[in-house]
């Protein structure tokens, strides 16, 4: 199943009749999002039509057996898949516009928005990284992968990739390698779910970022890479639009740790005491297991080689030329690597919302 077969309710031929495109409206019942896109023989979007430009041209003499193209709005609202969408996305929305179609260069028609559903589309791929054993939450992952584990009533990884698809994510790439069929069978190529899935198989371990040397292209500037076994709600289009504006060439997802201490502490030089806190609290910051960075850093680590994200972050640094920051995840995060982490999980998923 394609993407224009699961919105052919929302299609209709340039060349019927106006009673063909009133009966299509009328089968979609009382949705707030009765409206009909128009495409011509080849899939090209040539116009848009709702019940009130119907209305429109029986009030200017047309007659309901007039074909569409004489009804339709020429001047309809669109997306292009090549071009950065954020901001338009956003004035739709307060328009209170729900269904949006996206078109490529051509304004061939490739799939039709729900905006109550997908919150933004971010010109980004995403990798996330699936490969590891999870030995410390054996028994459990003796015959199941981890990021395969339920929280819920689907896998931890599912909540990733829908949560992704929520942001208008559609090209994920999956990095595998234990029990690698069990994700690949669950998943397929992405298509029941409207996206790309790419699998990258690691023959060997290569750390928490080193399949994205397999990756050998994508159609945007930045990559999306986060490890499967995490649960959070972080927002996505908040974090691309931080990590855009401070012209990073890397973000880390980070999480706040806070620590009370319950004692004054003193400061020294020396021997000699030179201030105190009475009762300090103190944040530190940790590593979030999720980054935005640009696509171009691929460069600096081999294919097929061991590199981990903090290997990455330490070339970042040592170069005067890129720049990394972090992003404080403000909202639910939870690393799921032990047993009463993913028990804590089961408890989370029934009062959050991903």
């Amino acid at each position: 199943m394609n993407l224009i077969d699961k919105n052919k309710e929302h299609i209709v031929s340039v060349n019927h009749e106006a009673r063909v495109a009133l009966k299509a409206l009328d089968e979609l019942g009382d949705s707030a999002s009765r409206t009909l896109f128009v495409v011509d023989d080849h899939n090209k979007l040539v116009g848009s039509l709702t019940d009130g430009d119907i209305r429109r041209g029986l009030l200017n003499g047309l007659e309901i057996s007039h074909p569409i193209q004489d009804f339709m709005n020429i001047n309809f609202k669109y997306l292009k898949v090549s071009e950065d969408n954020i901001d338009l996305i956003k004035q739709y929305r307060i328009a209170e516009i729900n269904l949006i179609p996206s078109i490529d260069d051509e304004f061939q028609l490739l799939e039709i928005l729900d905006l109550k559903k997908t919150r933004t589309v971010l010109p980004i791929a995403a990798l996330i990284m699936a490969g590891g054993k999870g030995e410390r939450l054996r028994p459990l992952t003796d015959g199941c992968p981890k990021p395969m584990l339920k929280v819920g009533d689907k896998p931890i990884i599912e909540h990733n990739i829908d949560r992704l698809i929520s942001y208008g994510v559609k090209d994920i790439y999956i990095s595998v390698k234990y029990l690698k069929e069990q994700i690949i069978d669950y998943f397929g190529n992405g298509i029941d779910k409207g996206i790309n899935i790419h699998y990258l198989e690691e023959n060997e371990p290569l750390g928490t970022i080193g399949a994205m040397g397999f990756v050998n292209q994508i159609d945007y500037e930045d990559i999306l890479v986060m490890n499967s076994d995490l649960l959070t709600n972080i927002d996505f289009e908040d974090f691309f639009n931080f990590y855009k504006t401070n012209k990073a060439d890397m973000a880390i997802a980070s999480v706040p740790y806070h620590v009370n201490i319950p004692y004054a502490v003193i400061e020294t030089s020396g021997h000699q005491i030179t201030s105190f806190s009475e009762k300090p609290n103190y944040t530190y910051y940790s590593n979030g297991g999720i980054y935005l960075l640009k696509f171009s850093l691929k460069k600096v680590f081999e294919r097929g080689t061991f590199f981990n994200a903090t290997d990455l972050m330490d070339k970042v640094i040592e170069n005067d030329n890129t720049t990394l920051i972090h992003y404080p995840l403000l909202g639910y995060w939870l690393d799921i690597g032990k047993h009463h982490d993913l028990i804590k999980a089961q408890e989370d998923i029934k009062h959050i919302k991903l």
